[in-house]
Parts: structure tokens; C-alpha cells; sequence
């Protein structure tokens, strides 16, 4: 199995950007779906952005749409999301998910805070 481990994240004023990072312990993501989702004070976790290594297609959520962009390394060993533009709403925990291919098993990453200051 996998093991999803972020980096990235911080401090940073509205306008501005991160880049986070998630490392595949264990083994590569090569035979997993990848996303990032995230979770706000009191809210429920929410997808994010998520990118399939097979024609990789990628998908965002309307609310980063044009502002945060989903990427992987070519060893499938790295995922990254790249927040652009960032807002005081995008203010969260943000977790990788990773789903085994032709199977149920997910598995979360222990996640990495953001918060944008107004």
C-alpha cells in the first residue's frame, strides 16, 4: 500500500501562492488515482482537484477553477497542487487522497495546513 506524505504549506497573504506537495512513501502512485481535497473550521472535507496518470486527465472543483492547478512527476512518485491567486476561503487543511485502482481501498495523507490572510 501507500502512503500519502504532504508538504507545503503556510502562510501567505491573499493574492499570493503555494505549492504543495505530496510524496508517495512506500511505493509509487503509479496504480492509484491521486486528488487533493481540503477541510475548513467546521466545514465538511471537500474535493479539490484530482488527476488520473492513464490520459491524464485532470479535474478541478468550480471554486479553484483558473487559480489552483493539479500536476504529477513522470516517476509517478511526487503530486502537486499549485495554488494561485490564493483567497481567505481557500483556508484549510488540504489532504492527498490516493484510490487504488480497480479497488475500494483509499488512503489520506496526515495533511498540511494553508491560511491566507486578508
Amino acid at each position: 500500500q501507500v502512503q500519502p506524505v504532504e508538504s507545503g504549506g503556510g502562510l501567505v497573504q491573499t493574492g499570493g501562492s503555494l505549492r504543495l506537495s505530496c510524496a508517495a512513501s512506500g511505493r509509487t502512485f503509479s496504480s492509484y488515482d491521486m486528488a487533493w481535497y481540503r477541510q475548513a473550521p467546521g466545514k465538511e472535507r471537500e474535493f479539490v482537484a484530482a488527476i488520473s496518470w492513464s490520459g491524464g486527465s485532470r479535474y478541478n472543483a468550480d471554486s479553484v477553477k483558473g487559480r489552483f492547478t493539479i500536476s504529477g512527476d513522470n516517476a509517478k512518485t511526487m503530486v502537486y497542487l499549485q495554488m494561485n491567486n490564493l483567497k481567505p476561503e481557500d483556508t484549510a487543511i488540504y489532504y492527498c487522497h490516493a484510490r487504488e485502482l480497480g479497488s475500494a481501498y483509499v488512503y489520506w495523507g496526515q495533511g498540511t495546513q494553508v491560511t491566507v490572510s486578508s
